[in-house]
């Protein structure tokens, strides 16, 4: 019998490049999966606090690993992780905020001014609570607003809320300390319940709360959608202008609530309460897996962030190192982050430039 086989093909078999065995690319894909997943992220952060509980451990042991210096870094991370926990919402939907900061200082004059805690005198210092939230809701619509319906970039509009509520916080302020009177208020926030304090259980309560929002209800699943495809978004049906308000909304909330902590931690309110708030609650954010360009970010992961940047200033803190150390290592973490964002958010057949 004569051969059969096609000398073209047998020239295009030989020409080909070689191919990866199955078993080989599949077990490369699969742990690529792992690793870009929400599981791998939270691993990786896990491993890297772990690592800096190590270092505080063996450079600072007397003092690092007592159970008062771990309700010391949490206590530190709390006002930073309930901001986080709104940023975290707007970042994942494509937004940035940069005004949490200063609308958190100008939520706090405006709870501490005379008029306010002469009222609180008459009434509860509950009211100091509402005023600080409703503040911080406001400045939050207003930004909402003016970048779903005003169409401006999230970033000017904030920047410009930024200026706006800092200047406007000086101004009522006049430059200076509003010293709370309401001890009752004070007393509140610096109790303990069972044996953990009061600004810590109302981090782990936003980050309840965040989490099951995020993760468990409409409202989360229209953010992912939003930050992933905005048209295709309003093409489903999603009222994407109106999502973006309650958004930014939801920041400014928090941003009320961590007025409310600061104040009850440092007894006044200033407008220089919340000075870069902003800039480490992004920072917890992204590295906490958070795509910067939106549709992909966990609750547990920006909390994880919140608590490795607080561990690793708590270790510098107990070697006597100084803030400028801190804030290199700081942005050499966040580059890192980043770097590994933009390695592991690829798809997996997709060829680096």
């Amino acid at each position: 019998m004569s051969d059969s086989t096609n000398p073209g093909a047998v020239i295009d078999a030989q020409s080909a490049p070689p191919t990866q065995p199955p078993s080989e690319k599949t077990g490369r894909s699969g742990i690529r999966r792992i690793f870009s997943g929400s599981f791998g992220r939270n691993l990786g952060l896990i491993v890297a606090l772990l690592l800096i509980v190590a270092v505080g451990a063996i450079t600072a042991a007397d003092t690092f690993m007592s159970l008062n210096n771990m309700l010391v870094i949490l206590r530190q991370a709390s006002i930073i992780g309930v901001i986080s926990i709104g940023m975290t919402f707007v970042i994942i939907s494509g937004g940035i905020d940069l005004s949490v900061g200063a609308v958190m200082g100008l939520a706090s004059v405006v709870a501490t001014i005379d008029v306010m805690q002469n009222a609180v005198d008459q009434t509860h210092w509950v009211l100091m609570v509402v005023v600080a939230l409703a503040v911080g809701l406001a400045a939050g619509i207003i930004n909402g607003v003016v970048i779903a319906y005003g169409k401006v970039v999230a970033f000017m509009a904030t920047l410009a809320m930024l200026v706006a509520a800092r200047g406007l916080a000086e101004i009522i302020a006049e430059r200076r300390t509003l010293v709370i009177r309401e001890r009752g208020f004070i007393t509140f926030f610096n109790e303990d319940f069972l044996g953990i304090d009061v600004l810590i259980w109302i981090f782990i309560l936003v980050s309840v709360a965040g989490w099951i929002l995020l993760n468990r209800t409409t409202f989360g699943r229209r953010t992912v959608a939003i930050g992933g495809n905005r048209e295709a978004a309003r093409l489903a049906g999603i009222n994407v202008k109106r999502h973006t308000v309650w958004l930014y909304a939801l920041a400014g909330l928090t941003a009320g609530i961590a007025a409310v902590m600061i104040l009850g931690r440092t007894t006044a309110g200033t407008s220089t309460h919340g000075q870069l708030y902003e800039l480490d609650a992004i920072a917890a954010v992204v590295v906490g897996g958070t795509l910067l360009v939106g549709g992909r970010g966990t609750i547990t992961g920006t909390v994880l962030g919140v608590l490795v940047f607080a561990t690793l200033s708590n270790v510098f803190i107990q070697n006597n190192l100084s803030s400028s150390v801190q804030a290199v290592a700081k942005g050499v973490i966040i580059v890192i982050a980043v770097l590994l964002q933009q390695r592991f958010a690829k798809p997996a057949g997709a060829r680096s430039t």
